[in-house]
This record gives C-alpha cells, sequence and structure tokens, in this order.
C-alpha cells in the first residue's frame, strides 16, 4: 500500500509515526528489545506521549534475525499463524547488537537498524523506515528496507510479468486470475535478492510490497493491524538463502518417481468417456509415446454436482472396471477435485447437517454463483470436516485412484465466520494451505512417504511441502508460453521445488508450430502435462510431426531421469528447485540477474525454449565450455548465441565439467536408473574429480592429464562411459574404468 505523496510528502488523510531514537535496550532470554519513541525525548513533558515503538529482535535458526515492530500490544492474537521451525543456535548479545551464526543486527541511537554479515551491511531500516501509517480509521505497520545500487529483487510467488521485481507494486492475495495479469494463484510473502539476503514477511494475510516503486531504494511492506514481524535470511549465496528459507517454512516432498513422467488430460470442458479414454491411450501407444497418468478433469463428475466425488453414471457406469482396465496398462490415475460444493451436489446437505462448511457471521452458510450455482465453500478449519472431506477421496483411492489435481482454492471470501475463530483476513492466503495439505496427508497415509503427490494451483508460504504446483490458465501463446516461464521461475525463487504448466496452453487451440515447441519447453520441465481447455491436447490431432516430437522429448525425459530424479533429490533435501532462474545458478554474473527466458535444469543443463515459429532463439550462455546435448558441439560462454532449431531439437547446452548419468529406459520415468547408465562426461578440467550418484550406485570420476579414470562403489551389473565426441562408449566393471588419450 503506497501511503506517499511522491519523496516529500504523505497521501491525502495519511497519518505516520516513525521511531527517531532510542529509548532504551533491553535483552534477555535470546532477545534484544528496544523501545523507540516516535518524536525527540527533549524534556519530561515528551515522556507523556507516544506512540512509543516496540521493537523485538530475536533467532530462530543461525543466519537468521526475526524482528517484530508492535504499536498496541494488546491486541487479540490472530490464527492462523504460518507453521515455522526452529534450529538450536547460540545467540550472541550486546547492548545494541543481536549476533546469529554470521548474520547481526545492530541498533544506533539515533535510529538506524543495520544487518549485517561477515564485515559488510546487507540492508538498513533507516529514517522513516519503520513506521505506524493510519488512513481511513485504519492502522498499518510499514517497514522499508535499504536497496543498494545494483541490489535486485526476485520471489514473492508464482508472478506472471518481469522476473527481477524491482519497480513493481505487488498484494500478497490469492486470486483467480490467469496466468496475463498482476496477480496471481501463489502469493508467497518472501523475497530473494541478489545482496546475500532474503526477506520473509510472517503474515498469512494481505501483505503489501512497494519493492523499489513508491520509494526506488528501498522495498516496502505493510500490513493492517498493531503488529508487523519478519526475518531477514542470510545466505550468502541465493540457494543457501532457499535452503534456509524454507527450513523455516518447510522443504517440499519427494514427488514419486513415476510423476515425472507424462500427464495427458481429458482437457476441461471436452466431451469423453471411456471410449475416448481408451482411445486416446491406445493412440499414445500405438506410436510408442510413453505415458504415466491420466488424468480426467472437471466432467468425470457430473455437472452441477461438483464436488461430488462420484462419477457421472451416464458416461462411466462401470468406474472401478474402467480404473481396473486402465491401471493394467500400467498407468496411474488422476481425479480433478476441488473445495467447492455446488448446491446440487448432495454433499451439500452433508455438508450443511454437520457443520462443515464456511459460514457467514449470522450463521448461514456462505454462498455464491460464481463458478458453481449455490456453491459453498469447505471449512477446512474444522477437524471433523477435514475427516469428511478426506473420507470421500478415500473412497475415491479404494476405487484405483492414485493422486488428485487439487484446483482452485483461491477464492476465498472474507465476510464469513470460520469454526475455528481464525480471521478471515489471514484465512484468505492460508485457505489453499489446509485444503492442500488435507489432500495430500490423505494421500502420503494411503501410499506412504515418497509416494503422495498433487497437481496443485493454489498456494502460500508453506505450501511447497505439498507439491506439485501447476501454472494455472495460460492462454495458447508465445507470449503467454513466455508468462508460464517466468511465473515457474518466480515460484522456484520462492522455495517451490517443482512446477508444471499445460503444454500449448489451457484457453484456445495452439497452431501445431506452438504446440510442438511447448512440447520441448514442457518436457524438459520438472513434471509435464498435456492439458487444455476446449480441445484436446493429443499429438496426431495438430500433425504427424507433432507425433514425433512428442516421442523425441518424452524419451529423452525418460533417459535423462538418473540426472532429474536427483535434482529432484536436492529439491526436497535442500530447497534448491528443479527449474533454476539462471541468477539463481550463477549469481556473480551479473549478465543473469534479468534473464527470464532461459533456464538451467538441475546444477548441468541449461535450457532455452524457443518462442516462434521461425525457430530463432538468442540466449547468454555464462563462462566456460559448453556442449550441445544433441550434436557435442562445444559453445564458448561469457557471450550471447543466437541458434536456429527445427522443432525436433531446442537448445540444451550441458555445463563445463559435468558427469551427466543418462538412463538406458526411454519409455518410462520409474526404473532402475543404475542398471544400464551410461555416465556422460564433459569438458573436465585437469584435476577436477567428480562425484555421482545413481540409485545405490556411487560413481568417483577424476581426471589427470589426458586420462579419465572411474572408480565405483555399489556398481551395477552393466554401466557404461562416453564423451561427446561421437566414439563408442566404454564399458566399466565392478573395479571402475581408464579411458585413456581423452581430449
Amino acid at each position: 500500500m503506497k501511503f506517499s505523496n511522491g519523496y516529500w510528502l504523505l497521501r491525502d488523510g495519511v497519518q505516520a509515526a516513525h521511531p527517531v531514537e532510542v529509548y532504551d535496550i533491553t535483552s534477555a532470554a535470546g532477545q534484544i528489545v528496544v523501545h523507540a519513541p516516535t518524536h525527540p525525548i527533549r524534556h519530561r513533558g515528551d515522556l507523556l506521549k507516544g506512540p512509543v515503538a516496540t521493537v523485538r529482535f530475536s533467532s530462530p535458526m543461525p543466519d537468521v534475525i526475526g524482528v517484530s515492530l508492535t504499536h498496541f500490544e494488546g491486541e487479540r492474537p490472530k490464527q492462523p499463524q504460518f507453521g515455522l521451525s526452529t534450529v538450536p543456535r547460540d545467540v550472541l548479545l550486546s547492548n545494541d547488537t543481536l549476533t546469529s551464526g554470521a548474520l547481526s543486527v545492530r541498533v544506533s541511537r539515533d535510529w538506524r537498524i543495520d544487518f549485517v554479515a561477515d564485515g559488510k551491511v546487507l540492508t538498513t531500516s533507516g529514517a522513516k523506515g519503520m513506521g505506524f501509517m493510519s488512513l481511513d480509521g485504519k492502522h498499518y505497520v510499514r517497514e522499508q528496507l535499504n536497496l543498494g545500487v545494483g541490489n535486485v529483487v526476485y520471489g514473492l510467488g508464482e508472478r506472471f510479468g518481469t522476473l527481477v521485481r524491482n519497480g513493481q507494486v505487488v498484494d500478497i492475495w490469492n486470486a483467480d486470475a490467469g496466468t496475463s495479469s498482476e496477480q496471481a494463484y501463489k502469493n508467497v510473502p518472501f523475497y530473494l535478492t541478489n545482496a546475500g539476503y532474503g526477506v520473509f514477511v510472517n503474515h498469512p494475510g494481505h501483505v503489501s510490497f512497494e519493492v523499489a516503486s513508491e520509494a526506488v531504494s528501498r522495498v516496502q511492506f505493510s500490513v493492517e493491524g498493531q503488529a508487523l514481524e519478519y526475518f531477514v535470511i542470510y545466505g550468502p549465496s541465493p540457494k543457501e538463502i532457499l535452503r534456509k528459507y524454507t527450513m523455516l517454512t518447510g522443504r517440499p516432498a519427494m514427488p514419486p518417481a513415476w510423476s515425472f513422467g507424462l500427464w495427458l488430460s481429458t482437457s476441461f470442458t471436452t466431451s469423453y468417456d471411456e471410449r475416448t479414454v481408451s482411445g486416446f491411450i491406445d493412440g499414445m501407444i500405438e506410436r510408442d509415446l510413453p505415458l504415466s497418468v491420466f488424468h480426467f478433469d472437471c466432467f468425470w463428475m457430473r455437472e452441477y454436482n461438483w464436488c461430488d466425488f462420484e462419477w457421472d453414471p451416464r458416461t462411466f457406469p462401470d468406474p472401478v472396471g474402467m480404473l481396473d482396465r486402465l491401471k493394467a496398462r500400467d498407468l496411474r490415475i488422476s481425479v480433478w477435485i476441488n473445495p467447492y460444493v455446488g448446491q446440487r451436489s448432495p454433499l451439500f446437505a452433508e455438508g450443511v447437517e454437520g457443520g462443515y462448511l464456511l459460514r457467514k457471521p449470522n450463521g448461514d452458510v456462505w454462498q455464491w454463483d460464481l463458478w458453481q450455482p449455490g456453491m459453498a465453500l469447505v471449512d477446512f478449519t474444522n477437524p471433523a470436516a477435514r475427516e469428511w472431506y478426506a473420507s470421500k477421496l478415500e473412497a475415491l483411492l479404494d476405487q484405483g485412484v492414485d493422486c488428485f489435481k487439487t484446483d482452485f482454492g483461491e477464492r476465498v471470501p472474507t465476510d464469513v465466520a470460520y469454526f475455528d475463530g481464525s480471521d478471515p483476513e489471514r484465512m484468505h492466503n492460508y485457505y489453499t494451505y489446509l485444503y492442500n495439505q488435507t489432500v495430500f496427508e490423505v494421500l502420503r497415509k494411503r501410499r506412504g512417504d515418497g509416494e503422495a503427490v498433487v497437481f496443485a494451483r493454489s498456494a502460500t508460504a508453506g505450501s511447497q511441502q505439498f507439491p506439485v504446483h501447476w501454472g494455472g490458465d495460460c492462454e495458447s501463446t508465445y507470449e503467454s508460453m513466455a508468462e508460464s516461464l517466468r511465473g515457474g521461475l518466480s515460484l522456484g525463487m520462492s522455495g517451490f521445488g517443482y512446477w508444471s504448466h499445460d503444454i500449448g496452453g489451457f484457453e484456445g487451440t495452439p497452431d501445431p508450430s506452438l504446440f510442438k515447441r511447448w512440447i520441448a519447453f514442457g518436457l524438459l520441465s520438472s513434471h509435464s502435462r498435456l492439458h487444455g481447455s476446449s480441445s484436446y491436447r493429443v499429438p496426431w490431432l495438430f500433425d504427424e510431426e507433432a507425433v514425433d516430437v512428442l516421442r523425441i522429448f518424452a524419451k529423452l525425459k525418460a533417459r535423462l531421469m538418473p540426472y532429474l530424479y536427483h535434482a529432484a533429490l536436492q529439491a526436497s533435501t535442500e530447497g534448491t528447485p528443479m527449474m533454476r532462474a539462471m541468477a539463481l545458478e550463477f549469481p556473480d554474473d551479473p549478465a543473469c540477474a534479468h534473464l527470464e527466458r532461459q533456464y538451467m535444469l538441475g546444477d548441468s543443463l541449461l535450457v532455452a525454449p524457443v518462442f516462434s515459429d521461425d525457430g530463432e532463439v538468442s540466449f547468454y550462455v555464462p563462462d566456460g565450455v559448453w556442449t550441445d546435448f544433441f550434436t557435442g558441439t562445444e559453445i564458448d560462454g561469457g557471450r550471447w548465441v543466437t541458434m536456429t532449431c527445427d522443432f525436433r531439437t531446442v537448445p540444451l547446452l550441458v555445463r563445463p565439467n559435468t558427469v551427466l548419468p543418462v538412463g538406458a529406459v526411454d519409455n518410462r520415468p520409474d526404473y532402475d536408473y543404475a542398471e544400464g547408465v551410461t555416465l556422460q562426461v564433459y569438458q573436465l578440467t585437469d584435476g577436477v574429480r567428480i562425484t555421482t550418484q545413481v540409485a545405490g550406485s556411487t560413481f568417483y570420476i577424476r581426471r589427470s592429464g589426458n586420462r579419465v579414470h572411474v572408480d565405483v562403489d555399489s556398481p551395477p551389473s552393466a554401466w557404461q562411459v562416453a564423451f561427446p565426441d561421437g566414439e563408442d562408449p566404454i564399458s566399466g566393471n565392478d573395479n571402475g574404468c581408464t579411458i585413456e588419450d581423452v581430449q
């Protein structure tokens, strides 16, 4: 929210009070507490008026410092609260400084707060930064943190505008608004900078960010109420910032290996029955197109009955038999659900009787006609409602369903009364957390750790624990393909490890060229789904070349699974996303700061999607000698490169000093990755030693002069080493192998 009218003036009606000096500082129980008057104390008479700011500094874990700014402390604590983890740490306190790990916060008497690490000031809250702001009878708490020259800001959720947030106004408020506006399905009050730190605002409701906009050298954030808490997280690298942020708010669960294969959907409003579904699957099998998951979208249920979790008997009279027949083809089954209950659904009456539906303050069930006539929302703050909702999903799992597309969760009203008394403003964004947690926990309970997966659209901070998330309703245009990529990279910068999108776009029907270009991008993403709105996405409906393109990239992804699975483990254990903005992987290269049309897939693969029919694409290659995965051509980095690609290729470059494990199976994502693996060696520098883990096998590769030697622990029965020079691979054995005369 903007409070200023330019640099000198306040907006009409705004009253502001800012800390101007330190009155006293106390320290106890691992905290520093500062009392700061908002006017100079010149004589005793100045002690009789306020406001006085109470500022507390603490630390939940090393290298993370929390700041709490409060006006009136008598405000009743409001729910919900983000669930945050703490790690035992040694906190050093002095009169004006708190130190946690390598990060310190230092308070100056004339009112300046510096966050310092390794002898360097990271950011500062200076004069008129903190403040209590009043407007139209409402009270807000504001903070402004300094941005240095060249500092850029990323994150704040899945946002579809430019990747760098500088100059933007961002409202943390979930909305069902597609991918073409400043609104977003997944709002996260966390931002990441290239200056060695990130900031998480610990407020689940509406947070307003002005990122180098209202004050162009500051990031401003504010909330309505009497208190504001935020955490400064020191890296210093972007990956370390994400590691610590996801330690604080929760790491992504590891999705099952089968989920990384291709998902095929019925699409949204298309007409389909078992014969249609079987025809699609037969067509995929006949054309040698690997398929892992088949998804039934909305109309698996009868119209107006969403959600009743019952198969439409007119089109699916034998759902259990149908699912058995599909699963006999080694497919997993996904079905669409949402947390809304239409008035015609039998569940509506059940929900009213059981008290499971969200109510107005007067006790009436909250309803409207937008999306489903007379629809209501499940009140997930009610434990009984969660059990009731989960029981409906359990019945589907009993039938043979494997996972759920958890759609919606953004259109959450504020003129309501929750079962547990939660504040409606704070619940608007947090609702999606409870919704997806409920569904994910059903799957985890039934399938076990590592086997639960959802396909979720809405999210907030901490929702990364319940993967996977997809980008929402994009249009079938190159522009929308690009905005989808920006959204995915931004979400990755916000702590989410896995992300997908609708190949070909959701709204409209892509022309064959766009569809084929999007296939390459889609299969070189964390998760891959063919899905549309009013038209099918099976490739033979576009042209025969689309079939070939899909086959090439689906098989490529399957063969890359030893590498991709390791990248997925990094997301789960370290918080590093599988799809990474270039600035995340190359923070010291200033040329990468604003790049948003290319990305790193894992540590070692650079992907530059093609956004034109003619196949011309320009992209930046960081320093070093990179290698074209498809051709073996060496490309000198530190410069921009322009290529023209046919539909069967895309710029896919391998980073120097990479050992890329490529699997022996190309028709499924879940297999023994070590058995028959090929270790493809790229541009090893003399003296370099690399450890590569593939399933239960560990390979140790080192180069000495023109010789490459490989040792192995727990070797598979067959494995080999290859170089991009076109020579035949060299087979290894239980004792490893040595390759001579390496160029």
